[in-house]
């Protein structure tokens, strides 16, 4: 589905995000991980035709990304933000209706089909106990599955999220991967996510890209990826791997 051809991106000459090569198919999650400032929320950006690529190309579908029309290109893919725009006086229904813009435009009518989308993405990710509650008034994790809800109610083939779980403890963490995952599975999509936690991203996703200083230094599924030697090359600090005592998946711990 996206085809990334040497890709970069590079603001007033210095280089951000060097030639990358790598394809995502529908019906993964990809797990983007590295530090703060490796490349991460740049390659996403560039995906989600929210910065523009300096060099190579991107394709989705076989056709350029640039091909897309802005309204076109969001019926097909999602993005979150890092940053979440404000929802102030909003109620979650409300919001999860923002995500039919792309096939209306902000003051196009609803249809029956709009709404049926509206109510299956909030049943999708369970929030009818508050979807006409403010958004605001929300619990972290309640806000994030609103969110989410919005872009499937986008009804998009691919999602796009820049760090989704930041600020939220680890319930919640938990919470909204477990509801990514099982999105992915049941509905086929793609999932491309910026992820902090090795652990997390090695029990949640089908495979890992490692950025480091704006490279793709590494990719592959979670039990190649796992391993000390990978991991150190990474994060830069000791690391060791072992498999999860009440699971099939490995973690990591720094030593």
């Amino acid at each position: 589905m996206f085809e990334v051809k040497g890709a970069t991106f590079a603001i007033n000459g210095k280089p951000l995000l060097q030639p990358i090569e790598h394809t995502f198919q529908q019906g993964k999650v990809y797990g983007l991980i590295g530090h703060n400032g490796s490349g991460k929320s740049t390659l996403i950006k560039l995906l989600a035709q929210q910065q523009p690529i300096s060099q190579g190309d991107i394709h989705f579908d076989q056709r350029p990304l640039n091909a897309w029309g802005s309204r076109e290109f969001a019926r097909q893919v999602a993005y979150l933000p890092q940053h979440l725009p404000s929802a102030e006086n909003l109620t979650g229904r409300e919001l999860v209706a923002f995500g039919r813009y792309p096939w209306h435009g902000l003051l196009g009518r609803h249809n029956q089909k709009d709404t049926d989308a509206i109510e299956r993405a909030i049943a999708l990710t369970h929030t009818e106990a508050f979807a006409d509650r403010l958004v605001d008034t929300l619990s972290g994790g309640e806000r994030q599955r609103v969110w989410l809800a919005m872009l499937l109610a986008q009804g998009s083939r691919f999602l796009l999220l820049d760090e989704p779980l930041a600020a939220l403890d680890i319930a919640h963490q938990m919470e909204v991967l477990a509801l990514i995952r099982k999105l992915c599975d049941e509905l086929d999509l793609g999932v491309i996510i910026v992820l902090h936690d090795i652990n997390m991203a090695s029990r949640y996703c089908d495979e890992l890209m490692a950025l480091h200083s704006g490279r793709l230094l590494a990719h592959g599924p979670p039990r190649d990826m796992m391993c000390n030697s990978t991991l150190e090359a990474i994060y830069g600090l000791p690391m060791q791997v072992m498999k999860h005592p009440k699971g099939d998946h490995h973690i990591a711990v720094a030593q």
